[in-house]
């Protein structure tokens, strides 16, 4: 396992999460974040260097 491995991560499910499957978990990686689906956290997880990850975040302020 390295730095980068994001299944042995404590996950952190979205406050807005509710109880009819629109669930997103993410969790903090070396120099980037994770996201994935709770629903199916085997599926797959978007990796997301932080930089980016700050432009999305800035971008969902101003949509909300």
């Amino acid at each position: 396992m390295n730095a980068m491995e994001p299944s042995t991560s404590c996950w952190r499910r979205s406050s807005y999460s509710n109880h009819h499957g629109a669930c997103v978990e993410v969790t903090t990686l070396s120099g980037a974040m994770a996201v994935r689906d709770s629903k199916a956290p085997n599926a797959g997880v978007l990796v997301v260097d932080r930089h980016r990850w700050a432009e999305f975040l800035v971008g969902l302020s101003g949509s909300v």
